[in-house]
């Protein structure tokens, strides 16, 4: 068992590259999201500033108490300058509620904009992207890394403006209106401050990448875990797939501990060179007041005290920004990785839109490969007419859904040519090309929402008795009829409480709905029982007329009547043509064939043994 949950456990705890450089020209990519809302960001800018600068009277105010009214006992001044000071105290608290406010509103925005972008290409990219990669470290990019990255675009990137700008201000003010000769002894820690940030800024950025690459992995895993729960309970998986979620939780804990180390390393930093500065002007400012020091008194110490801590602040804050932009930084790499990954299966230049098809195809010496040096195609060429059926069969791994996926053009040709009525199919608008293709994989995917709306889901201008016509004709309807609600009973993701055969019906029903003008069926009635079948297959020969039609079938009863059938084996076409044809030639098919029908067989369980075969 140990073995086995280390070798699953490496399998998810595979990082990415974290050895490439800050990139500053992430941040640039994403100003584009900031454009979109620089009225809010100029509001902010102006509200944080009136903040700051109101706040920087007070040590003003009481530096005239302490030197002024209290010695001239001026009761009326120390009450203004205490009514002034509550004032001034509000307005900072309305302007910060404001800048909050706004701060949240920019950064929805932003969320949605981003979120929606990468979704936008992720819904582009071909199966092969997915095919490479667990679902989970997609998602946690688009669900989590966002939110991140948004946050800090929304009030971060201000605050990197108005931190130095207070500290401007703070100087300025102390020079001007209090001390110079204190400001200097202000501005004395800085040096240790910037060579502390020096040192810490390369592992500051590693840690956080090293976060991320843990918190995806950790995703993927769960999400992998939560879609095969029935699978872990059936072969009692649990106890091993615990011990692999405790060590990426342990790993994940591990690289966030260190980090947080690193960023919690920035208060006591800034804290002490706080108090170093804050005790360096109170002794220097006693022993200016012994040494009688002009224009220097005790309210100009208390005040200076005041704007130290209050310039150490911004300093402490920029500490912490530093870090959310490492991090976020981290995140954009990421985020951008997927908008960047190209869309290898797009329109090319000068695409043109397919005009109304009949329905002859034509592949022309084509040779695939999933994986570069292992060629799945090795050079098939065949020609479907119009309206005929033609079927692929042969064993698991020979080819046949990789024809009908090129067909559809999920995935590139390695080589060679594939033609609708003469239309090159890379030279046409995928849009055009697919809308007139029903297209049934082998992967019944059932939505959330209900019965109807997953009929309707390929044609959304369909009308509910249109919908419940296409049900009617694979002879779904006898069985969405008895449930709760009918067509409007609701359905969850992959559809949890419908059978594998139902599931298969509905997908049959929204295949037929969009009317294709080529017909694709990959193993269409895999999962419907024998009594079903005969009745689906009345619905598939109404369907099949006129159209221009390609099913892969394990079982071959279902493609006896097809104009053609294509045996597929090695990555080419070993055998073509009719039933009859392949049964008298008593070659690959005619052996196939007898297994399935039981002659020649010897007992129905080397039957079932064959069968399994060429599944």
């Amino acid at each position: 068992m140990k073995a086995l949950a280390d070798r699953k456990r490496n399998t998810f705890n595979v990082d990415e590259e974290l050895d490439a450089p800050f990139n500053w020209n992430h941040l640039k990519r994403a100003m584009k999201y900031i454009k979109r809302y620089r009225k809010n960001f100029v509001k902010t800018f102006f509200i944080s500033a009136a903040a700051i600068l109101l706040g920087l009277l007070t040590p003003l105010l009481t530096m005239l108490v302490i030197d002024t009214y209290i010695p001239g006992e001026n009761v009326p001044g120390i009450l203004v300058a205490g009514a002034a000071f509550i004032a001034v105290s509000v307005v900072i608290v309305v302007c910060n509620r404001a800048r909050s406010r706004l701060n949240a509103t920019t950064g929805q925005y932003i969320v949605s904009e981003i979120r929606a972008d990468l979704f936008a290409h992720l819904q582009k990219l071909p199966f092969d992207y997915y095919d490479s990669r667990p679902a989970g470290k997609i998602l946690v990019r688009v669900v989590n890394y966002v939110n991140t990255v948004a946050d800090f675009l929304s009030s971060g990137l201000v605050n990197f403006i108005i931190e130095p700008l207070s500290m401007v201000f703070i100087v300025l003010y102390a020079a001007l209106f209090v001390s110079w000769q204190l400001t200097l002894v202000m501005l004395c820690g800085l040096p240790l401050f910037g060579l502390y940030i020096f040192t810490i800024k390369r592992k500051q950025r590693r840690a956080w990448q090293l976060v991320s690459n843990k918190q995806s992995n950790m995703t993927a895993y769960i999400a992998e875990n939560f879609n095969g729960v029935r699978v872990t309970q059936a072969f009692t998986r649990e106890a091993v797939n615990q011990e692999v979620m405790e060590e990426l939780l342990n790993e994940n804990r591990r690289v966030w501990m260190k980090a947080v180390r690193i960023i919690h390393s920035m208060w006591p930093v800034t804290a002490v060179l706080a108090r170093m500065v804050t005790a360096a002007i109170y002794v220097v400012g006693v022993a200016a007041l012994i040494g009688a020091m002009d224009n220097l008194t005790v309210g100009v110490v208390i005040a200076m005290a005041g704007y130290a801590s209050r310039f150490w602040q911004p300093l402490q804050n920029l500490g912490n920004l530093y870090n959310n932009l490492i991090n976020t930084v981290a995140y954009l790499e990421r985020i951008f990785q997927v908008m960047d990954e190209p869309v290898s299966v797009a329109d090319g230049e000068g695409a043109y839109t397919l005009p109304v098809i009949q329905g002859n195809v034509t592949f022309m010496d084509v040779v695939f490969s999933y994986e570069p040096g292992i060629p799945v195609l090795k050079g098939v060429t065949f020609e479907a007419l119009e309206g005929e059926s033609i079927a692929l069969v042969g064993p698991t791994g020979a080819g046949k859904s990789t024809i009908i996926n090129l067909l559809s053009r999920f995935y590139n040709l390695s080589g060679g040519k594939v033609y609708i009525d003469g239309h090159d199919i890379d030279e046409v608008t995928l849009v055009s090309l697919r809308r007139q293709m029903g297209i049934m994989l082998q992967d019944t995917f059932i939505f959330s929402g209900n019965i109807i709306e997953n009929i309707r889901y390929g044609r959304l201008d369909a009308t509910d008795k249109e919908c419940v016509e296409a049900a009617r004709t694979v002879f779904a309807d006898e069985f969405i009829q008895k449930l709760p609600k009918g067509y409007y009973t609701p359905v969850n993701e992959r559809g949890e409480g419908l059978s594998a055969g139902q599931k298969q019906l509905i997908s049959f029903a929204r295949t037929l709905l969009s009317d294709p003008r080529i017909l694709i069926l990959d193993e269409a009635t895999s999962s419907i029982d024998t009594n079903t079948e005969r009745l689906v297959q009345e619905g598939i020969a109404r369907l099949l007329v006129g159209r221009t039609s390609f099913i892969v079938a394990h079982r071959l009863s279902t493609i006896r009547n097809c104009s053609k059938i294509l045996y597929i084996d090695g990555g080419n076409i070993a055998e073509m043509g009719s039933h009859d044809e392949l049964i008298e030639a008593r070659g690959l098919y005619h052996k196939l064939y007898m297994s399935q029908s039981g002659e020649g067989s010897g007992t129905q369980k080397s039957c079932c043994q064959k069968q399994g075969d060429w599944v």
